[in-house]
């Protein structure tokens, strides 16, 4: 079949664009990294006993990155889901001509030019792409970075961020279907496309869209243009609302533990949600055109959705959302939290409970 991206020619690209993390020292570096895995099973202590969630499923240790070995595992993973879709969808037929492998090349290069960018701001990543039930990803360099321009007391700052990507990974490993759900929905967008080859042309414009808009902030071209069919955009609606739910059950459950075992968290929050609202014209265009700004939005309007389903019937009555795909809220009930209680637990469970 028809390559869609040189995914070689990508990790090289990446691996070579990505810029070096902070100055420490070997001591320094190991004294994190140590730091960061003895964190997590903290973290993971404090999720569980929060939330109620218990993994049903093993799962790998954390993996302590940094930005080159973050990127390289992003363009494997991504590698291992987008191929076999575009070759089932394409009948595996042999590659076309040289402008196709000239284009795979080219969408390579674009690919990792995009990584590399994302490689410097990713704190931490829990990666269902490339193994079940997923990998979780802690970009050391970029968290030192953070905590030393916020000014945070280093193990405050790096407990804080594994709350947020454990909940991630227990969101993963307590409901076994969720990751299956979500490759699932993945491999529904491809369906939903009108043909492999105007699929693999708007997934590359939307690739080249993202490169050139690291290199020119003033684009004004959105990746959104690769979602064109009305079929694409439910299937988009039904992720848009798993992400919100994901992400806004994390920062509920971080906001939740924080005060508990993190003495400077108050602290910490004000200067992350500074950092997060601030940034030069390129990044502003980046989180544009990647969907971050969608994100931001997102970790607000779910955690709103998940406080207002927990002060109705407490937290084992949030957690009947992890039931199966039904029970997971539809993108209408997220700005309605009793909309989801009432179709869920029914209209008794609409009462606010103590929890």
């Amino acid at each position: 079949m028809a390559q869609f991206v040189d995914w070689d020619l990508a990790a090289a690209t990446a691996g070579a664009l990505s810029k070096s993390g902070p100055r420490v020292s070997y001591a320094e570096a190991t004294g994190v990294v140590g730091d960061l895995r003895r964190l997590t099973d903290e973290a993971a202590g404090h999720v569980a006993d929060y939330t109620g969630l218990r993994p049903q499923v093993g799962h790998p240790p954390v993996r302590v990155v940094d930005r080159r070995d973050w990127a390289a595992t992003n363009i494997a993973g991504l590698r291992e889901v987008i191929t076999p879709l575009v070759s089932r969808l394409s009948g595996d037929k042999p590659p076309g001509a040289l402008t196709e492998a000239v284009g795979s090349r080219l969408t390579g290069v674009q690919a990792g030019t995009v990584l590399a960018y994302l490689s410097g701001r990713v704190l931490g990543q829990y990666e269902v792409f490339s193994a079940d039930p997923g990998q979780l990803l802690l970009v050391a360099p970029n968290i030192v970075e953070v905590e030393r321009k916020l000014g945070a007391d280093p193990r405050d700052f790096r407990l804080w961020v594994c709350l947020h990507e454990v909940t991630h990974r227990t969101q993963f490993t307590a409901v076994p279907w969720m990751r299956a759900y979500f490759l699932g929905e993945v491999q529904a967008f491809v369906d939903a496309s009108q043909g492999t080859e105007h699929l693999v042309e708007r997934l590359r414009r939307g690739v080249s869209t993202l490169s050139d808009a690291v290199r020119d902030p003033d684009s004004r071209t959105s990746v959104l243009d690769i979602v064109q069919t009305p079929a694409q955009r439910a299937v988009l609606d039904r992720l848009t609302a798993l992400m919100t739910l994901l992400e806004g059950h994390a920062e509920f459950v971080m906001d939740g533990v924080g005060p508990q075992v993190i003495p400077s968290v108050e602290r910490i929050r004000a200067g992350f949600n500074r950092r997060r609202e601030t940034g030069n014209p390129l990044e502003k265009a980046i989180r544009r055109l990647l969907g971050v700004d969608v994100k931001m939005r997102q970790y607000a309007e779910g955690r709103k959705f998940v406080h207002g389903v927990v002060e109705q019937v407490g937290m084992p009555g949030f957690n009947k959302i992890f039931g199966s795909p039904l029970t997971l809220p539809r993108l209408d009930e997220l700005g309605d939290p009793a909309a989801w209680v009432a179709r869920v637990h029914g209209p008794a469970g609409a009462t606010p409970t103590a929890g």
